[in-house]
């Protein structure tokens, strides 16, 4: 009941079972509401039986491991760009999947091993969550999406908060990416940032 979710392998070393027990059993606990599938082969107990609130963050790097909360879920929830994002967007080393189940829609872009850094760890509801800093996300973004990230397109996405972004921090990550697209963007950003300070300083 503590567990926010688990898996079928967790249960069968638990109860000693058969994995075809289980399933079957599994069936007949879906249908009366004692659990919620979450994805095939992963469950979370229903809310009557529940001790603890279920996290969509938290669920977001279980479901698909190892990963971290990155792209357009963690630019919104940085407060980057002024849209709430609802689908919780991930990067993984595994292949791509999404899943969609009673706690949200999550969605997993894979990045190569040696891109799998410049996340922290973060804690929400007593349980530790992986989610990219500022200039990671804003990165693994701009790597996702095809294109030359110029100026202009900068100002169409409408970046907010620009604050929190390290000048430093986004050149260092950039050059471990070693990607001239990506530092050209990195170029692009200084611009953005500094026409969008200036502007304020006029107001």
């Amino acid at each position: 009941g503590a567990l926010p979710y688990f898996d079928l392998q967790a249960i069968a070393q638990l109860s000693g079972e058969s994995r075809h027990t289980l399933r079957v059993q599994l069936c007949r606990w879906i249908k009366n509401g004692k659990i919620v599938p979450l994805r095939r082969g992963m469950y979370a107990l229903g809310v009557r039986y529940r001790r603890n609130p279920i996290n969509p963050m938290t669920l977001a790097n279980g479901l698909h491991s190892p990963s971290y909360l990155s792209f357009q879920w963690a630019l919104g929830y940085y407060g980057l760009i002024p849209e709430m994002v609802v689908i919780y967007t991930s990067a993984t080393t595994r292949s791509p999947r999404t899943f969609q189940n009673e706690f949200g829609k999550f969605k997993y872009r894979h990045i190569k091993s040696d891109f799998f850094f410049g996340y922290k760890s973060l804690e929400t509801d007593h349980r530790h969550v992986q989610v990219a800093m500022p200039e990671k996300a804003l990165l693994d973004f701009w790597h996702s999406e095809p294109g030359e990230w110029t100026e202009e397109r900068m100002d169409s996405m409408r970046f907010q908060g620009l604050d929190n972004v390290s000048m430093k921090r986004l050149e260092e990550f950039a050059e471990r990416w070693d990607s001239p697209r990506l530092n050209r963007a990195v170029v692009e950003w200084k611009a953005y940032v500094k026409k969008e300070t200036q502007g304020a300083r006029v107001l």
